[in-house]
């Protein structure tokens, strides 16, 4: 029988393992997840989706729920059009992408380009509680993919050949249009269509691939596209480029986490998403500064320019979308019903 000495050794050895096992289990239960978050956009130099997704970053780890993000910005992780593909197969967690890049694999993305379906900032912040967007994050549910953040963003045209005012000033441009609906609409008023991300809009100005673009109030600063370009058309009063560039997660990454740590990620998207409420209107206020700054002409669309585009855009991508798109008109008809 073991002796009172021994007895203590064996009990102080057998609540040190315990201790040792339980703080273990402690360090396990406490390590955070890291979430991967990618996007196309340069990081650090302003852009507002890429702050978007740093805020978002820096509020779930705030909560301190045992959660992290890490954001891969421009491009590093997976490619601009990649990203959609890999969220629903759960390979990327999180990205601030371009809805319509995705509109290959669900055609009804392509109604969040759609020409003159938003016009302004206002109309698109009521647009994020309607019964349209309702439709659309039905969509992006059913394929696998969590809405966190909404982000609507307007844009302009740019050229090095001449100023793109009314439809008939594209004609013999070949143009980047962001997505189908845009380039349907172009090519009915008589323009040319090279397809390609914002990303490589720069190179394709610079290599004559491109004489014009669309894209972005945002991209088009961040891109420097100002040095390429000699006349600006901007959003102004009658913003016929408007494009859905939400924050998304993988519904599988989303579906593995705590409901503490889904409802920290859901805040932490509404405090990135008010971010870009504030910043939305001050990108056009900006681009317009930083391309006149760069001795870049800058021109407005005139509301008879904007009622001409959007009558091409009825007959072209409007038709297009409401034949070919299940539930195509209903959509429209949502997004017009919303004043």
């Amino acid at each position: 029988m073991p002796t009172t000495a021994l007895r203590k050794c064996i009990t102080v050895a057998a609540i040190t393992a315990a201790l040792g096992a339980t703080g273990l289990i402690a360090a396990a239960s406490a390590a955070d997840i890291t979430l991967k978050a990618s996007h196309q956009w340069p990081g650090g130099k302003g852009d507002v989706r890429d702050e978007m997704v740093q805020i978002l970053a820096r509020e779930v780890e705030k909560a301190d729920v045992g959660l992290k993000i890490q954001v891969y910005p421009g491009q590093s992780l997976f490619k601009a059009k990649e990203q959609w593909g890999a969220m629903v197969k759960g390979q990327l967690d999180i990205a601030a992408f371009p809805l319509d890049y995705a509109s290959g694999r669900h055609p009804e993305f392509s109604v969040t380009l759609m020409p003159g379906l938003v016009r302004n900032h206002e109309r698109a912040a009521r647009l994020n509680s309607s019964e349209f967007m309702k439709q659309i994050k039905q969509v992006v549910n059913d394929a696998g993919v969590v809405v966190l953040s909404d982000a609507w963003l307007a844009g302009a045209f740019a050229s090095k050949e001449r100023c793109i005012t009314s439809p008939d000033t594209i004609k013999g441009q070949v143009t980047r249009a962001a997505g189908p609906a845009f380039e349907q609409m172009l090519v009915g008023a008589g323009g040319s269509i090279a397809s390609m991300p914002s990303s490589e809009i720069y190179t394709g100005l610079q290599t004559g691939v491109l004489d014009a673009a669309n894209t972005s109030s945002g991209s088009f600063v961040s891109y420097r596209l100002y040095e390429q370009t000699k006349c600006l058309t901007k959003p102004g009063a009658n913003a016929l480029w408007f494009m859905y560039e939400p924050i998304l997660m993988s519904k599988r990454s989303f579906d593995q986490l705590s409901k503490e740590q889904q409802n920290a990620l859901m805040a932490a998207g509404k405090v990135a998403q008010d971010y870009f409420a504030g910043e939305a209107k001050g990108l056009d206020d900006k681009l317009v500064k930083t391309f006149q700054d760069a001795g870049v002409e800058v021109v407005e669309m005139s509301s008879d320019d904007y009622q001409a585009w959007l009558e091409i855009a009825k007959a072209t991508s409007y038709k297009n979308f409401a034949e070919k798109v299940e539930g195509g008109q209903a959509m429209i008809d949502a997004a017009l019903a919303v004043e």
